[in-house]
């Protein structure tokens, strides 16, 4: 009997202390839910237009927001595939590129027919174009941006993006013979020849319709001088004269090659440039100097 009734007094005080342990959790939850925004599912267009209003007003955080729980909470309507676009617009918009990109690929993958998917290969393409940095930095975002601008261009050749990207391209590839030329002078200075030659050869032969390939040629021809090899120097001084016969740069072989002086130093600003007298032996390629 006094067994049973010890028995039943600990079975009460168990009980007493998980009825308290309960209460504990119950308001430690309370608590917490507290703290916490009430979910409320809403109309899509409501989303969605507080979305486009978050947006003209510049807070472009809280537009991605909307935009997402558009998707969240309409994934089948018409209005989820429109905010997938536009919530990567307003990452673009908001500075945050790499955001942008995931996003602009996961809606190429999902929709590669839709009426928009030229403007999302061209939103990409402008998030990389947008980190491009100055030559001395390392070159990754620009060749990020080249090849998703050709992407661009080459899919959707008509489309009215492919027009503004074809500009684009034309300074990107600008941008990557900065590059090459910097390295290429640098080889140059420290009388690392062949070294600066191989860096001004990319240039000419891969940037061809860049504003670097004079200077570059200009570079070449001084390198293989300082090298002793005048006949590779010959050579492309010749390149430089017939394709930019009216260059600064091709002027300043000339007097290297030649130890003449063409400039006359005493000319007035914007008067043309005259030879000084006449090689004694004419080089195979002084015809191509005569023309400018």
């Amino acid at each position: 009997m006094a067994i049973r009734q010890a028995f039943l007094a600990s079975d009460r005080r168990i009980r007493k202390i998980g009825f308290a342990m309960g209460v504990v959790l119950l308001v430690g939850g309370c608590a917490l839910g507290d703290g916490k925004e009430e979910y409320v599912e809403q109309p899509v267009e409501d989303l969605y237009n507080a979305a486009i209003d978050h947006m003209q007003k510049g807070e472009f955080s809280s537009s991605t927001v909307k935009f997402d729980e558009v998707e969240r909470q309409h994934p089948y309507s018409v209005w989820a595939t429109k905010a997938q676009l536009m919530a990567a617009y307003a990452y673009y918009q908001a500075n945050r590129y790499d955001d942008a990109v995931v996003a602009l690929d996961r809606f190429i993958q999902l929709h590669p027919a839709n009426k928009d998917i030229s403007y999302a290969y061209y939103l990409k393409a402008l998030s990389y174009y947008e980190q491009i940095s100055d030559v001395a930095r390392d070159q990754k975002m620009t060749q990020l941006a080249l090849s998703s601008l050709r992407e661009l261009v080459n899919r959707f050749p008509n489309s009215k993006y492919s027009r503004d990207a074809k500009i684009k391209l034309d300074l990107t590839y600008d941008h990557l013979a900065g590059k090459e030329m910097e390295i290429g002078r640098y080889y140059h200075s420290q009388s690392q020849y062949l070294g600066a030659i191989n860096r001004f050869k990319v240039v000419v032969d891969k940037y061809q319709t860049t504003t670097h390939v004079p200077e570059a040629l200009h570079r070449m021809t001084e390198a293989y001088f300082a090298l002793g090899l005048p006949t590779e120097a010959r050579k492309t001084a010749a390149v430089l004269g017939h394709n930019y016969p009216g260059s600064e740069w091709y002027i300043d072989s000339y007097e290297m090659m030649e130890n003449k002086t063409v400039r006359v130093s005493s000319a007035a600003e914007g008067e043309e440039v005259s030879i000084e007298g006449k090689p004694e032996e004419e080089p195979a390629w002084y015809e191509l100097w005569k023309k400018f």
